[in-house]
């Protein structure tokens, strides 16, 4: 292209500016009209005439006391503050200030959000201490949200239940209000509260219809009746968590029948309330049926029992996803899941004992093709099997936490040479977890007390010395 002298283009070149001269020129423009707007002592005004859907943006990432304060600026950010859009959304901290330390939403704040708001609130969540004062002023709270129309509420303990320990009376009342008048209900996470029978039966009367997440573990007023009605009457649930006692074969049947969408996530809570506890059997045509009818779905279990209450459970094929055992599990159970969990996607055991899990890993690296994370604390396991086991899965192990006190050092490898052995059969580096020093101490003296406690006299059976 020919240019004229002078640096001056020829008629057939293009008049616009290079990409770099035009952002000297828009930043040349703003940096004037930037000491204009100084000048002029207009800054102020220009804060105030930001946009309402601009300011509602900023105000949803201020945290609640921060955006109080900012509605004081000027009058337009003070009715941003009270936009229903920025109120669909809540959640009420509730901690009493002489046992809690946590911050907690202010009374005179409350007051104004059920006078102005409560119609606008949508997503309400109530996060409360272990005092009874604060469960009771979250169920005051409730029995005035007699104008919302809710779709997700959660009641949140975040030391004991302390839900538990209000009148189950003011409780049910309060919870009665919101079922009543929400008729949209979608997430209802009711976990450690006296809810019963009835209230449920409220709970589907006026919002079966659009009911899609219920997480009620330990509510003991509730029966396997009551969340029975649940599964019959709301046909759009998709996930559920209850205890084990509230599980039955007819709740599964109900869940797996021709009117019930397809269920995603169920978890049960396996929890032994008193050693020697008996637990029932599901039936394995029960589970069959709601595998046909909801073959992705993850059945998430969550085990706290004792060695002995193990006996009703992996006798027969069960279609356990995430598996969890928060207290000591036998090699005889671990074995039985290796044989009958052949969906089992994600293992976490956290105390085995002194006799290590050879092949009970192996086991369940051959059946269990799906394993994709496994977890492993107060166990053993030889280096050699370890890496076995991890040859077995091979890359598909997206997770694998091995605290290094589980690990025996062996012929074939030493805790020096494991990681490079497991890394090139992952394809990623991997190091076993190390355990603090402190739990390092008080897992070698508990290891050595029960020790002493299995050398009777008359044991053959030689006991491994617990790893420095």
């Amino acid at each position: 292209m020919k240019r004229m002298k002078g640096g001056e283009e020829d008629s057939n070149s293009s008049p616009s500016n290079s990409p770099s001269e035009a952002c000297k020129k828009v930043r040349k423009q703003t940096g004037e009209e930037s000491e204009a707007v100084v000048a002029s002592g207009s800054l102020d005004s220009d804060w105030a005439r930001l946009p309402q859907e601009l300011l509602l943006h900023i105000f949803q990432y201020l945290p609640l006391l921060d955006r109080a304060y900012a509605s004081q600026v000027c009058r337009r950010w003070n009715q941003a503050f009270h936009m229903p859009e920025l109120w669909r959304c809540f959640e009420f901290e509730l901690n009493q200030p002489a046992s809690s330390y946590l911050k907690a939403t202010h009374p005179d704040l409350i007051k104004q959000i059920i006078k102005r708001h409560s119609n606008h609130l949508q997503y309400v969540s109530f996060k409360v201490d272990s005092s009874t004062e604060s469960a009771e002023a979250a169920c005051d709270i409730l029995s005035q949200l007699v104008n919302c129309s809710l779709k997700t509420l959660g009641l949140i303990s975040t030391a004991r239940p302390s839900f538990m320990e209000v009148p189950k009376s003011h409780f049910i009342s309060a919870l009665t209000v919101v079922f009543v008048n929400s008729k949209s209900l979608s997430s209802l996470k009711i976990d450690d509260t006296p809810v019963d029978d009835p209230s449920l039966k409220v709970l589907v009367a006026n919002n079966s219809d659009t009911l899609k997440l219920l997480k009620m573990s330990s509510c003991p007023h509730v029966s396997p009746a009551g969340i029975l009605c649940v599964a019959d009457q709301c046909h759009g649930l998709r996930e559920l968590a209850l205890n084990y006692h509230l599980l039955s074969d007819e709740l599964l049947l109900a869940l797996s029948s021709e009117k019930h969408v397809h269920l995603e996530h169920l978890r049960i809570d396996v929890v032994s309330e008193n050693p020697g506890q008996h637990f029932h059997t599901i039936k394995k045509s029960s589970w069959d049926a709601m595998v046909r009818h909801s073959p992705k779905f993850n059945l998430v279990m969550y085990f706290f029992l004792y060695e002995d209450e193990f006996g009703p459970f992996f006798n027969e094929e069960i279609p356990v996803t995430h598996l969890y055992f928060g207290r000591s599990v036998s090699k005889e159970v671990l074995g039985r899941v290796g044989l009958h969990c052949p969906r089992l996607v994600e293992l976490v055991v956290c105390a085995n004992g002194l006799r290590p899990l050879d092949e009970e890993l192996i086991r369940i690296a051959k059946h269990c093709t799906q394993l994709s994370a496994i977890g492993l604390g107060e166990c053993e396991v030889s280096c050699s099997a370890f890496v076995e086991f991890v040859k077995m899965c091979g890359r598909r192990l997206s997770q694998l936490s091995i605290m290094e006190e589980v690990l025996i050092p062996d012929h074939k490898y030493s805790l020096d040479e494991i990681h490079w052995e497991v890394s090139k059969h992952l394809g990623r580096v991997w190091f076993p977890d190390m355990m603090p020093t402190w739990c390092r101490f008080v897992t070698s003296v508990s290891r050595r007390c029960l020790q002493r406690s299995r050398q009777l006299p008359g044991c053959t059976r030689k006991v491994r010395a617990p790893l420095a």
